[in-house]
């Protein structure tokens, strides 16, 4: 004759439990994925955006090539002097935010939620191993 406890500890509630842990498993994973790749294209869009600023300053750098060079024929030392100083500034913050952009842009992509995915591995591979015991 079946007691208050055996219901209770019986095959079905254990499943439904079961059913409901796997279910908030895997809302957390995909919520972990989804965070993983809002910083991934975070980071992506300032890379891309430090990019274009470099870009901006390579375009002023050109200009001011040009100053330095129309400077140097028309003019005394000391102006066209100043002129190239300024020139290998702005080239030196484009180089600076090229890089700073590159680096960025390396570790965003691929834009996969790696450790969301390795997560869901472990946790297939657990659940595998359960049910084989």
């Amino acid at each position: 004759m079946p007691t208050h406890e055996t219901e209770t500890n019986g095959v079905g509630p254990a499943a439904k439990q079961v059913a409901e842990h796997a279910s908030s498993l895997a809302r957390l994973e995909l919520e972990l994925a989804v965070l993983e790749l809002k910083k991934k294209v975070a980071s992506l869009g300032i890379g891309l955006g430090l990019g274009a600023g470099g870009l901006l300053f390579a375009v002023f750098a050109l200009g001011f090539t040009f100053a330095t060079i129309a400077a140097a024929l028309a003019t005394a030392v000391s102006t066209w002097l100043a002129l190239l100083i300024t020139t290998a500034i702005l080239f030196g913050l484009a180089a600076i935010l090229g890089v700073a952009a590159m680096m960025l842009i390396r570790k965003a992509t691929p834009p996969v939620p790696e450790q969301a995915v390795a997560e869901a591995r472990r946790t297939r591979e657990a659940l595998k191993s359960d049910a084989r015991t």
